[in-house]
């Protein structure tokens, strides 16, 4: 067995609990000492001890002279939890292999810092975009200071997202349907319009697979039009946040904020700025959106730059129509030098489906940026 095994085996680890870690980074670590594994460690839920923790309190006295791996820099404040790299000096750990350095200010480079000047032997970067891979959306909120945006569309072979008269249910086959609420549950957030609420009534929840959160549902809704009887507005599965202008009446508020999962943020404009709703999410702890609204809405985000990363489902058919419409309305991009540029990631099929998965272009964070800080 090899170094580049055993930080394999803590990657995988960490890939187990995407999704139920935020506002928390996933992480996976493993303990080896001469040549067997005496530990092993991934971090669960915000509040409970880190991945590095777990390892070494299952190895106990063994840890001594032992080698970690870990996918993540070991944190050196204390928060929720103790310090993991006190943690690892106080258990006489001997060398401390590293993916990637954490690029929380909190944490950046402080935590090797702290190991190296115990005298532990440190190597950092092994398999480090991979282990950047699984942390998206982590380490867009810690280095844009905003949630990472995933936008996701359904269309046509001909790139239509219903019909002429607004026909739209089913485009994509039941599988792709219950993919999307698998990608829904990696996301903190679900994110629409104000007429999609007023088109579907939609309840914006996980359904179809088995979940241990519900993303909080964001509605951009500039006049506060969301109809009270609406079910993300009475039936209690998850949070809704309502983001309004400063033109609405502060006693119509009252009435919405008079359900207890119902929260409505005035922003201090005429109209919701997704600038301004960025920054409360990332002040709230918010680290992904996953948006589901509509063309205009998808032209904003495109318009602001605002997107990480596409979902595209392409369902076999073709419905044609000059007034049928596409997944982006709005102004557009005029020349194609100015369009927004995006990388593959991966093109899978689901059920008759095309699963098609973009990010932008230059979308991985530099580790080599992250080094200078050690």
């Amino acid at each position: 067995m090899n170094d580049l095994h055993y930080m394999q085996l803590a990657l995988n680890l960490a890939k187990e609990t995407q999704g139920q870690t935020s506002p928390n980074p996933v992480v996976g670590a493993v303990l080896v000492k001469n040549n067997q594994i005496i530990g092993l460690g991934t971090h669960l839920k915000a509040g409970e001890a880190h991945a590095e923790v777990i390892a070494i309190d299952m190895a106990k006295e063994k840890s001594k002279n032992a080698t970690l791996y870990v996918t993540l820099e070991p944190c050196s404040h204390v928060g929720r939890t103790q310090a993991c790299a006190d943690y690892i000096v106080q258990n006489n750990i001997a060398r401390v292999v590293v993916a990637m350095l954490d690029p929380n200010e909190k944490v950046s480079g402080l935590g090797i810092e702290k190991i190296r000047e115990a005298g532990i032997e440190v190597e950092l970067g092994l398999l480090a975009d991979e282990a950047k891979e699984i942390n998206q959306h982590y380490l867009t909120s810690m280095l844009n200071q905003r949630p990472y945006i995933t936008l996701k569309h359904a269309i046509s072979l001909d790139g239509k997202i219903a019909t002429s008269i607004g026909e739209s249910k089913w485009i994509t086959s039941k599988e792709a349907r219950i993919d999307v609420h698998k990608d829904r549950s990696l996301h903190d957030s679900i994110l629409v319009g104000i007429n999609t609420v007023l088109a579907d009534n939609p309840s914006l929840t996980i359904r179809h697979i088995q979940t241990h959160k519900q993303p909080i549902r964001l509605i951009l809704d500039t006049h506060l039009k969301t109809p009270l009887t609406s079910k993300i507005i009475t039936d209690g599965l998850s949070q809704t946040w309502l983001f309004v202008s400063d033109k609405v009446d502060k006693l119509l508020i009252e009435k919405y904020e008079s359900f207890d999962n119902v929260t409505v943020y005035q922003l201090k404009s005429s109209q919701v700025k997704l600038e301004n709703v960025l920054d409360i999410l990332h002040k709230k702890e918010i680290r992904s959106v996953y948006v589901e609204g509509g063309a205009h809405i998808n032209d904003s985000f495109l318009q602001k730059g605002l997107i990480d990363e596409v979902n595209t489902y392409i369902a076999p058919m073709l419905i044609g129509g000059a007034k049928s419409p596409t997944s982006f309305q709005g102004k557009g991009i005029k020349h194609l030098k100015d369009a927004f540029q995006l990388e593959l990631k991966s093109v899978k099929q689901i059920g008759k489906d095309i699963k098609i998965i973009s990010q932008k272009e230059g979308q991985r964070c530099s580790q080599e940026s992250l080094k200078k800080k050690v």
